[in-house]
């Protein structure tokens, strides 16, 4: 990322007319810069005057050009209109009740925030890496997908759109699942038009990978420890040959159901949707209705049990004192010992699963918002100012 410099970046909008934006080491000092030249502080973060008085918004824009100069703040004029409209102008044509939130990232280094969060490994990832990313809009659908738009670097027009999690997630660099950024063009429109053709589904594919990849990875837990227990079971000794009594052999029991069951609790979670998208009859493999039904029944055998330690977990933290550490463990146990059969099953036709939820395409809404015909508005021009340190990019 190149160094950073205090800036002001100029841009216009519809709404809250002449926006500026501060941006760099010394934020402080360029937002100050704008209250003193008259603009007002955006819940976002963001400044602006209004241009509905030409002759006020020409005065703001001299003082603003003055003060800058002053002070040794860089006055970037974009060639792009504010991205809180472009972001609620593209959310407003999505399929749905979507939301757009202008983050800023004033300084330097709170766009590292976003690192965490970011589901992403093509050029939304360099970016971050190489460029000042000043602000961001983020699009909620309100059902748990979030986007992240920001303006393409290095570029006079277009955006650049990848998704977030508050999921925990591999290395976005090598998991194969991780979902890639996509060009927006620069008309709301069409930006709408490839979100919901071409970026939903991909990302919608992207998380039933994720899901089903851990689902099967926390089978693979489960399948380790009762392999080893059935040779344990089975031979009546330890791996070093030490003879067990059949208490042990017990305890050995309970010991795996506890653990199966905190890895099952995966199967739980994201095994319904997984099936719910399953259509058999349209695979190569259509004798897997059984086995999936099998499946689905078994889930739905294990569901009171997982929704009743919801609720005596919830119970727990009101009531830390309720049970001790070992009584927790033993609770557990009983719930995987009554889920053992449905554990079998689910290890019993792991590969069955796995090849129709590979095979499923998963389902969503691929219609557009009948405000995708609205036709934009004019935006407003940058009022006259006077000869200022400007750049544009």
């Amino acid at each position: 990322m190149p160094d950073p410099v205090t800036e002001i970046i100029l841009s216009t909008s519809r709404t809250l007319g002449l926006v500026a934006l501060a941006a760099g080491e010394n934020h402080t000092r360029a937002t100050q810069v704008l209250e003193d030249a008259g603009f007002t502080r955006q819940t976002s973060g963001a400044y602006a005057v209004s241009l509905d008085d030409a002759q006020a918004a020409r005065r703001s824009a001299s003082a603003l050009a003055a003060h800058a100069t002053e002070h040794g703040i860089a006055l970037i004029t974009s060639t792009r209109p504010y991205l809180g409209d472009i972001g609620t102008e593209i959310t407003d044509r999505l399929p749905g009740t979507w939301t757009a939130q202008l983050h800023v990232y004033a300084n330097p280094l709170w766009q590292e925030d976003l690192w965490w969060p970011l589901w992403e490994a093509g050029e939304i990832h360099r970016a971050l890496q190489d460029h000042r990313i000043p602000f961001a809009s983020v699009l909620e659908d309100g059902k748990g997908t979030e986007l992240l738009l920001i303006e393409r670097p290095g570029h006079p027009t277009g955006y650049l759109i990848g998704a977030l999690t508050e999921d925990e997630k591999e290395d976005v660099l090598k998991d194969p699942t991780t979902p890639k950024t996509m060009v927006l063009p620069a008309e709301p429109d069409r930006a709408a038009t490839a979100i919901v053709n071409t970026f939903l589904p991909a990302l919608r594919h992207a998380m039933h990978l994720r899901d089903l990849n851990s689902v099967l990875f926390a089978l693979d837990r489960i399948r380790t420890g009762h392999d080893r227990l059935q040779s344990i079971k089975s031979t009546g000794l330890y791996a070093t040959g030490v003879p067990l009594s059949s208490r042990l052999i017990g305890s050995m029991e309970r010991a795996f159901a506890d653990d199966a069951w905190i890895w099952f609790r995966t199967v739980l979670e994201h095994g319904p949707q997984l099936l719910a998208h399953c259509q058999p009859a349209t695979t190569d493999w259509p004798d897997d209705t059984a086995a999936l039904v099998r499946l689905r029944a078994a889930l739905a055998d294990t569901s009171a049990a997982r929704q009743e330690e919801i609720t005596l977990n919830d119970n727990l933290h009101a009531l830390p004192r309720l049970l001790r550490s070992h009584e927790h463990h033993h609770v557990r146990a009983d719930y995987g010992m009554a889920a053992l059969p449905a554990i079998r099953m689910w290890l019993a036709d792991t590969a069955v699963f796995e090849r129709q939820v590979r095979a499923a395409q998963p389902a969503g809404t691929n219609t557009l918002s009948a405000s995708s015909r609205r036709a934009p508005d004019a935006r407003p021009a940058l009022p006259p100012a006077s000869p200022a340190p400007a750049v544009r990019r």
